[in-house]
């Protein structure tokens, strides 16, 4: 027998085997999430104890997760269940539960201590959530003390609000206009510059809306070679604010994955605006921003919603930039519970490390979605 056959039944014995150990002892959380039912029959250790509560979590099984609870006296069902997908429309409503692990911290006869992290999975990506749980024993089982966080109540109040607002009114059918209508506003790229990263080609910068009505904006990059002929062309999806009221500034970042910077040769920009109606409400207002150095470099603070209304997702966009005022980085968070109004939610955007020691300024930027319209 040559080398090459003895290679291909070694490469097939190894795929036979690692087929039948995926089969017989598959991975519990990943089983668990697509259907597999509990994995862990009892809940005879403290691990076990907070998998089974995950895995219920997971399948949205809220009567289970609830009813294994030690201290479910403290709060109701719903209560439990709208700390984990929010009492308000946003994007913990439909979040489904991607992974979870745990790492137990500390353990006794009677009481353990184990972080949980939850793995959700929305729309505009990944979040992560951790919980440190006390669990106690019962008898022969184990049961999680939630941590239940209850949203703060808004009392009944009066907010005036005094704020900008566009209207925009287009040429009808019947109306006799000729080809006039409304002009689309002028945009232009103020910052531009792409730099290489460990996934590939970065192109970063800001777009100013310099007319006095609004924009909705997006900006799209084409990549050229030496030749010029177009190696990849991106357009801008979530990292920029695409709705700009007049003179605001957005930054932007669009990533083509697998490029090398040496490939290029230049980078077309085209910036595109229309018109359409909106205005300057809700306010959101940003406190206590603060950029914390490396290590874990990140951009902190709260945001405030100083409207009536709740805001149901909100974007924060960070950019960074050096000495010499040049934009460094551009980062950006969804807050995944909805902003009552007058309730500070914090916020943390976290930043590149070997790009935070560059930073010596930075600004963050809000765009908010309220129930059908974007701010």
């Amino acid at each position: 027998m040559n080398k090459g056959k003895l290679l291909a039944i070694l490469i097939a014995g190894a795929t036979v085997a690692l087929i039948v150990i995926g089969t017989l002892w598959p991975n519990a959380a990943a089983l668990a999430l697509a259907g597999g039912g509990n994995l862990l029959q009892s809940s005879s250790t403290p691990e076990a104890a907070v998998t089974n509560l995950a895995q219920d979590i997971g399948r949205r099984d809220w009567g289970k997760a609830y009813s294994s609870l030690a201290n479910k006296a403290e709060f109701t069902q719903p209560e439990f269940q709208q700390d984990l997908t929010g009492n308000r429309l946003s994007l913990r409503t439909y979040a489904t539960l991607e992974n979870f692990d745990l790492r137990p911290l500390h353990s006794s006869a009677n009481e353990a201590e184990v972080q949980l992290r939850l793995h959700w999975s929305t729309v505009v990506g990944t979040f992560p959530e951790t919980r440190d749980l006390h669990v106690v024993k019962n008898g022969d089982r184990w049961q999680v003390q939630w941590p239940i966080v209850k949203e703060t109540r808004v009392p009944p109040q009066v907010i005036p609000v005094n704020y900008l607002r566009w209207d925009v009114i287009y040429r009808g059918a019947g109306d006799d206009w000729g080809a006039q209508d409304v002009e689309a506003p002028h945009v232009r790229i103020v910052d531009m510059h792409p730099v290489e990263r460990a996934d590939g080609v970065v192109i970063m910068g800001e777009l100013l809306n310099e007319d006095i009505v609004p924009a909705h904006v997006s900006v799209k990059a084409t990549l050229l070679a030496k030749n010029g002929s177009v190696i990849a062309s991106e357009g801008s999806f979530d990292k920029i604010a695409h709705l700009l009221l007049p003179k605001q500034v957005t930054p932007f970042l669009i990533t083509f994955h697998n490029v090398s910077l040496s490939d290029v040769s230049s980078v077309r920009m085209d910036p595109s605006a229309s018109l359409v109606s909106a205005s300057a409400d809700p306010v959101i207002a940003i406190q206590d921003q603060q950029f914390n150095p490396a290590p874990g470099a990140s951009l902190t603070g709260q945001l405030v919603n100083q409207s009536g209304q709740v805001v149901n997702i909100a974007h924060v966009l960070g950019t960074f930039y050096d000495k010499s005022g040049q934009l460094v980085w551009v980062a950006d968070q969804y807050i995944d519970r909805a902003l009552q109004p007058q309730t500070p939610v914090p916020f943390r955007i976290t930043v590149p490390e070997d790009l935070a020691r560059k930073v010596s300024s930075e600004r963050a930027f809000t765009t908010t979605y309220s129930a059908g319209s974007m701010q």
